[in-house]
């Protein structure tokens, strides 16, 4: 039976998996959605003074109170920074990451990974999260899914976006699988040019396949779990 720890990215929480966790489950998966500090049902408690650490302790905190080994972590968007830190912290409880449209950290790179550009305007300390998002990243969501998403999102803590995590040597013993998305946060024909260190599938969408393709992106990360 596969382990899904599913981390989700920017201005996300777990109701983003809402659509494929009963499919995931159908196909015997056991499945962990994660809400990191701050967003989602955990807005209150968002803080300035939170970093990176944090989302990285919420995931490792879930592997450690539910008993997880042998599982699969999901990291989707800036969440590819996330669940590699984690797989650095405790590979031998990590199978495999599946980076969905994600960030991909270098070993031994600590620069600002994942930041992001003036095209997401900040307010304060965090980036909002609006109908322009969906205009960049999400052109497919919509109808009443761009309602529920933005109605659901909440803003995201600039230090998560712009804190750099450093992995070790500890990292290559981890598989990496990745799922790619046409019209989301990759250039796909530079993608199709490089060479992964894993398996990988196309999704003919935007940046939230959990939203528009779930069908989709559930035969992927079944295909990629096994």
């Amino acid at each position: 039976m596969d382990k899904l720890v599913m981390v989700p990215g920017a201005w996300l929480g777990a109701w983003v998996w809402k659509k494929i966790i009963p499919s995931l489950e159908e196909n015997g998966c056991e499945v962990y959605p994660v809400t990191l500090t701050g967003m989602g049902e955990r807005v209150h408690l968002a803080s300035e003074g939170f970093g990176i650490e944090t989302p990285i302790e919420d995931v490792l905190n879930v592997i450690k109170y539910n008993d997880l080994d042998d599982i699969v972590l999901v990291g989707h968007s800036f969440a590819g920074k996330v669940v590699a830190a984690v797989a650095d912290r405790v590979p031998d409880k990590v199978r495999t990451i599946i980076y969905l449209d994600a960030f991909r950290p270098e070993k031994g790179v600590r620069t600002p990974q994942g930041a992001f550009s003036d095209e997401f305007p900040l307010d304060g300390w965090r980036f909002p999260f609006g109908a322009h998002i969906l205009e960049t990243i999400g052109k497919d969501v919509v109808g009443e899914d761009r309602e529920w998403m933005l109605s659901k999102a909440t803003p995201w803590p600039r230090r998560y976006a712009n804190e750099p995590v450093t992995l070790s040597d500890r990292f290559d013993r981890v598989k990496s699988a990745y799922i790619f998305c046409t019209q989301g946060s990759d250039d796909i024909e530079q993608i199709k040019k490089q060479r992964f260190d894993g398996p990988s599938r196309i999704i003919d969408s935007g940046h939230f396949p959990m939203v528009t393709k779930p069908l989709d992106l559930t035969n992927d990360i079944l295909y990629l779990s096994r």
